[in-house]
């Protein structure tokens, strides 16, 4: 009976202490809430970098045809080394590379070297005076000595520069690639149309890459 008595006198908790104890877990609440919130949102800015930096734009082309590229340091963009006998397919080839957007301009020994010049003289100043050299390399070609001196002066004009010489083998096996040339990748010529792609991306890529070095030396 005692235990009872005393349970029934037991004071009930005051109104103030209970508005203390919501007030407290209703900040404990916010205060949690606002920490997942405040989490959240300093992890917004990574996300939001990361996808930014996976969405940044392609470094845009140089225009080769600008008025101040280094292109026209240089009077041609392609040299045409042949022989007489592959004459019909380089003036094709001529003709595709000077009908592109870039119309490049070609050197081709038949229709533009000077007249009453020596032979030597003409054959080295279209090797010095052009970015790129491409080389019909025939059975013809591997049997005409001056197709032979025209590839050893670009070869000597620059042994290192890459997609500057362009050798295209044509009816010529594999094993009878030239030695001096064995460092440099070919064009093997089954397609025609297929091959002078390839021939007018490679010179593109050179062109490009040299507007490029220009701008990062003048930087």
């Amino acid at each position: 009976a005692g235990w009872f008595r005393r349970l029934l006198h037991k004071p009930k908790p005051s109104s103030v202490e209970s508005s203390l104890k919501s007030s407290h877990s209703a900040s404990s609440s916010t205060s949690s809430s606002s920490s997942s919130s405040s989490a959240k949102s300093s992890s917004s800015p990574g996300v939001s970098l990361a996808t930014s930096s996976m969405q940044l734009s392609p470094v845009s082309a140089p225009d080769i045809s600008a008025s101040d590229s280094p292109r026209w340091d240089k009077s041609y963009d392609v040299c045409i080394c042949h022989s007489e006998g592959d004459v019909e397919l380089v003036e094709e080839l001529v003709s595709y590379l000077e009908g592109q957007p870039e119309s490049f301009r070609c050197f081709l020994q038949l229709r533009d070297a000077a007249a009453g010049s020596a032979v030597v003289t003409e054959l080295c100043g279209a090797v010095q005076n052009s970015h790129c050299w491409v080389m019909l390399i025939t059975p013809a070609f591997l049997r005409d000595p001056w197709c032979k001196y025209q590839m050893h002066q670009a070869l000597a004009e620059a042994p290192m520069a890459n997609g500057r010489t362009i050798p295209v083998l044509k009816d010529v096996d594999r094993k009878d690639y030239p030695l001096e040339l064995r460092n440099i990748y070919y064009i093997y010529m089954v397609l025609k149309e297929k091959s002078f792609r390839q021939i007018r991306d490679t010179v593109v890529r050179y062109l490009q890459e040299l507007c490029r070095s220009s701008t990062k030396r003048m930087e």
